[in-house]
């Protein structure tokens, strides 16, 4: 683990370029993932199971 002292133009910056070096295909499945895990994850009074009921469901193989 590398810790590094950044201002916050420099870290984005760096962030920036880290995600520019994705292929595009990349960069949709970490929006899928980051999607899922916020649909997941967010409090909220139903259940995962509630609030995917009845969606369709895409499968990478």
């Amino acid at each position: 683990m590398e810790i590094r002292f950044l201002t916050k133009e420099e870290s984005n910056k760096i962030r920036e370029q880290e995600f520019l070096q994705l292929s595009p295909a990349d960069r949709l499945m970490g929006f899928l993932a980051l999607s899922r895990k916020i649909l997941r994850d967010f409090p909220c009074h139903s259940t995962f199971e509630e609030r995917t009921k009845g969606n369709f469901i895409l499968t990478k193989k």
